[in-house]
Order: structure tokens, then C-alpha cells, then sequence
């Protein structure tokens, strides 16, 4: 973690979203850029970040395995390029970002992509600032001025719940006025975590492992968002793309009250 600042020049928020990425906030995945880079790598990739999503192996195995077949580190080009040709977010996404911030909401983007990935997209202005970034090292690019201000590590998916009670402890954001958004079984661990504290809990573009991992713990999500996905059932596109995230701003109101 970088650049906390003192108590004293701290910015108040009155409720924390802390949220996935990849095929939650945006029908990217985390290895994209370098499939980009290494087409040839796909599908081997494909299969490696289906088995963490579904928390057959570890995120460090899963890195570990995608080092071994990446021929060289991805460089800042090669990331700009993809994200030039590639980069894209459901509707209304940046707007509910830059609502948050406008609503003393601290937006937290927790996720198993790189923190270059989203280093590069803010310094290319492609989505709105936001104060703090949970994401892996395993891609870190020199700092920028338009980095977050404040950058936590996460080298396992149990970093996420981590992570997130570290910046409502830091910012002084209540448990209750928490939400946690994610996809998949990777999530499952945040959502438990969240469950025991009060935390509400948001499904978006919710896959069958998010689904079996938390029926499997007695764990409520109070909300699903955008499609929901049966076991093996293939992801629909169109259904993703026409889901409207500012229709969570009356949600995340509710956590205001």
C-alpha cells in the first residue's frame, strides 16, 4: 500500500464500494492484454483463469503457471495498445463512478487484474479517478501522477476482504455502509467476509460459482444486477451490455441514509 495520507488531510466518505472488475464491471478479462500480446497463449490462458474463478487453485498457482508461459514481461506499449483497441466497461459505469465521487461514496476497485492494467488506464483518462485500487503486482509499471492515492496489494483472493476492511478503517466507513460487488466463486470469500460484518452484498453479471459458493455457506446476496447465470450456461453479450449501473445510484443511496 502507497501514499496513505495523514488523518488530518484525509477525504470523509460515508459509504465504500469495493468491487471486481473483469466480467463484473467490465466483459474484460484479467489476461487479455496478454493474450493481445500472445494470442497463441488463450487458450491455456482461458482455462487457467477458470480454474481460479472457481477456486480450484490458488491466485498465486494461477500467476505462477501464467509466468512460466508469458515469454517476457508486457510493456507499457504493449498495454496501451491493447487498451487503444480493446478497452470497455458495461453502461453507465464510469457515471456511477464519477456519482460516487461526487456523493462522498469512497469507489473501490478489488480485483485479480494487474495494477498496470488500471495504471495505464488512468493515465490514458479512460476512466474517472477514483482514490483507491485493490489489485495483484504481477504487472507494475513506474508510479504516475495519476495512479490512485492509495494502491493495496492483493496476491489472493482472500486479499480482497483484507483489503477492503483496511480502507474503511482508514476513511471510517461502517461495515453496514459497504458494498461488495463481484462475479464469481473468486468472490466467494469477499462476499463471506462481508456477510458476517453486515456488508451488503451485489451480484453483477452473477456466474454459477458466486452462486454455489455461497449457497454452500448459507451466505444471502441481497442483490442480483445485470444476468444470472445457471451452471454451464454460456454468457450472454447483449443482456450484459444494455445492464445500466447508474440504476445503483438509488441502491447505494439507501446505504446513505
Amino acid at each position: 500500500m502507497k501514499n496513505i495520507k495523514p488523518e488530518s488531510e484525509k477525504v470523509g466518505y460515508s459509504a465504500l464500494i469495493s468491487t471486481d472488475w473483469n466480467e463484473c464491471l467490465s466483459p474484460m478479462g484479467p489476461f487479455d492484454p496478454i493474450i493481445f500480446a500472445y494470442p497463441e497463449l488463450g487458450p491455456r490462458l482461458g482455462d487457467i483463469f477458470r480454474e481460479y474463478t472457481s477456486n480450484r487453485i490458488t491466485l498465486n498457482k494461477a500467476v505462477s503457471r501464467l509466468r512460466e508461459l508469458m515469454p517476457a514481461p508486457l510493456t507499457i506499449g504493449e498495454m496501451d495498445a491493447y487498451l487503444d483497441s480493446h478497452f470497455e466497461t458495461y453502461k453507465g459505469v464510469p457515471e456511477l463512478m464519477n456519482w460516487c465521487g461526487e456523493n462522498s461514496v469512497l469507489f473501490m476497485i478489488n480485483t485479480t487484474a494487474s495494477i498496470g492494467f488500471f495504471q495505464r488506464v488512468f493515465a490514458k483518462g479512460l476512466l474517472p479517478s477514483i482514490p483507491a485500487l485493490s489489485a495483484h503486482p504481477g504487472i507494475r509499471f513506474d508510479p504516475s501522477r495519476t495512479d490512485p492515492e492509495e494502491i493495496y496489494e492483493l496476491h489472493e483472493i482472500t486479499d480482497k476482504s483484507i483489503n477492503t476492511k483496511r480502507a474503511a478503517a482508514i476513511h471510517g466507513v461502517s461495515f453496514n455502509r459497504i458494498m461488495i460487488i463481484g462475479d464469481s466463486g473468486g468472490d466467494g470469500p469477499h462476499f463471506q467476509w462481508g456477510a458476517k460484518v453486515g456488508a451488503f452484498l451485489t451480484g453483477s453479471m452473477t456466474k454459477w460459482s458466486l452462486e454455489s459458493y455461497c449457497r454452500q455457506r448459507g451466505i444471502r446476496i441481497n442483490l442480483y444486477f445485470g444476468p444470472r447465470y445457471l451452471e454451464g450456461e454460456k454468457r450472454n453479450r447483449a443482456e450484459e451490455m444494455s445492464t445500466d449501473f447508474r440504476k445503483l445510484e438509488d441502491v447505494v443511496r439507501k446505504l446513505l441514509d
